[in-house]
Formats: C-alpha cells, structure tokens, sequence
C-alpha cells in the first residue's frame, strides 16, 4: 500500500497540482498581455505545436520505445510552434504586437491541428486512440521524473513573472502609458510570452492537452482577488492546483473503473462554473 501511494498516488497529485498551477499562471500572464480576460494559454499555438510532437511521436513509435520519447516531442512542437508565431509576429509588425500575436497564433494553430489529423488519417486503430487520449489530458502515466521537470520550470517562470507583476499591470493600462511610466514594453512582452508559453509546452508535454484551466481559473481569481498582478499571479497558481487535482480525482472515480481524460472533465466543470461566473458578474453589473 506504502508502494502504491509513494510512486502512484502521490506523484499523480503532485503532478496535477503543478500542471494545473503552471496553466492558471501562462493564462494569467496571457490575459494581461492580450489584456483580454478571456484569452487562454493555447491562443498562440502552442498545444496545438506540442499535440504535433506528441502525435507524431506516438506514430514513429517513439513514444513505447522510451518514457521521455512523448514528453520530449510535445516540447520541441510546443516551442517550435512559439518561435514560430514570434517570427510571424516579428516580420508581419517589426515588433510583438498583442493583435499581430493573435492572428499568427490562429494560423500556426490551424495549420498544427490540420498536420495533426493528417498524420491519423494514415496511422492505425491503436495510435489513432493513444494519440487521441493524450489529447484530452491524463496523469495515469505521471512519475516523479516528470514531476521533477514541470517543478523546475515552475520554479523559474514563476520568479521570472512575479519580477514582472508590476510592468504587467502597467501594460493593463495601455503601452504607450506603460512606456511612459518606465516599463520597458517590449523587454516585459518578450519575457512574459517566453515565461508563459514554455509553461504551457511543460505542462502539455508532461500531461498532455488540457483546457479550461488556464480561462478559467485566472477569471475566478480576478474575481476574487482583484487585478493586481503581485496577487493575481500566486492566486491563479493555488487555485489551478487545487481545481486540477480536484479534476483529475473525478476523472478517477466518475466512470471507474474506466478512467476519463481529465481534459473532458475540466470542459464539464470549467464551462458551466464560468459560465455562472459571467451571469454574477453581470448582474453585478446592472
């Protein structure tokens, strides 16, 4: 029993914990740049980058010969895909403009999630459902390692951002203000994107695709708490990981001893909590 719960249980919580913190704080981060309460970590491409890698790695067959083979793949497509939407970015307006980012984050995503199907169009049965698990998210294969390198990389974004809280609430304002009070705009957008994607590729890689949390969680939290970025950022990480280990213990038990993918709860529980959230805040409104 020790066993079970020393290199199952525990790993799978903490995994969870770190995965669901490390998107509350990309989508945080996104949020503010795009200075739209309602973007999400995945708006410049980056899931669908890494669901390249990751897919692509299944049908090589990668993934079975080695426990880093997925992982190591959805990375490399999850940065691939943001230094690519950055080029774009960089070529299309000569500097990182949020409406630029935008639209080069819909291309790239678009043309990764065509490149996807197209791969399965021409795999077989089994990878086609491997590859389409690992899509909607799971922490059934977590393991300390993994846990391991998603800590570090929470680590250092989240010092890297909490640096930033107060160029990030400027940038709320507007650049040209944020510029004008001494914020460096176009240093804060270029950390604050690299911190917040290489979050999200860390998180996809290690548990795959999973969305709401990062719309979701950062919403509530503002709610809550106020938009001051020094608050609003730990807050999302706490409550991301509190929601994702929450989702992940339904995931679990909801249809056992069939496991659902933990992406597919998030979008059940995520979307009508939001949803509520919306109709309060509206009616707080009128």
């Amino acid at each position: 029993t020790i066993t079970i719960v020393r290199e199952l249980r525990l790993p799978r919580a903490v995994q969870a914990a770190l995965g669901g913190a490390a998107l509350s704080l990309s989508g945080a981060t996104f949020q503010a740049l795009l200075r739209n309460p309602l973007a999400e970590p995945y708006v410049l491409g980056v899931s669908s980058g890494a669901a390249v890698g990751a897919v692509a790695a299944v049908a090589l067959g990668l993934a079975a010969s080695s426990v880093w083979g997925l992982p190591l793949a959805a990375f490399v497509g999850a940065v691939g895909a943001m230094l690519l939407v950055m080029r774009l970015a960089l070529v299309v307006g000569g500097a990182l403009d949020t409406r630029v980012l935008l639209l080069a984050g819909v291309v790239v995503g678009s043309f990764a999630n065509a490149c996807v199907w197209l791969v399965l169009s021409f795999a077989d049965l089994e990878t086609q459902r491997a590859a389409i698990f690992w899509m909607l998210g799971s922490h059934a294969n977590a393991s300390w390692a993994g846990v391991g390198v998603l800590g570090a990389y929470l680590a250092l974004a989240s010092v890297a951002l909490l640096a930033l809280a107060r160029p990030l609430d400027l940038l709320g304002v507007g650049e040209d203000v944020a510029g004008y009070l001494g914020a460096s705009v176009e240093r804060t957008k270029l950390l604050a994107y690299a911190m917040a994607t290489l979050l999200t590729a860390a998180s996809v890689a290690v548990c795959g695709v999973i969305g709401f949390v990062g719309l979701v969680v950062p919403h509530v939290a503002r709610l809550l708490w106020g938009s001051g970025h020094r608050g609003l950022l730990p807050s999302s990480a706490l409550l991301g990981a509190t929601f994702l280990v929450l989702a992940d213990a339904l995931a679990r038990v909801a249809a056992a001893p069939t496991e659902l993918p933990i992406g597919v709860v998030t979008a059940f529980v995520g979307v009508p909590f939001f949803v509520v959230l919306l109709r309060r805040r509206a009616g707080g409104l009128t």
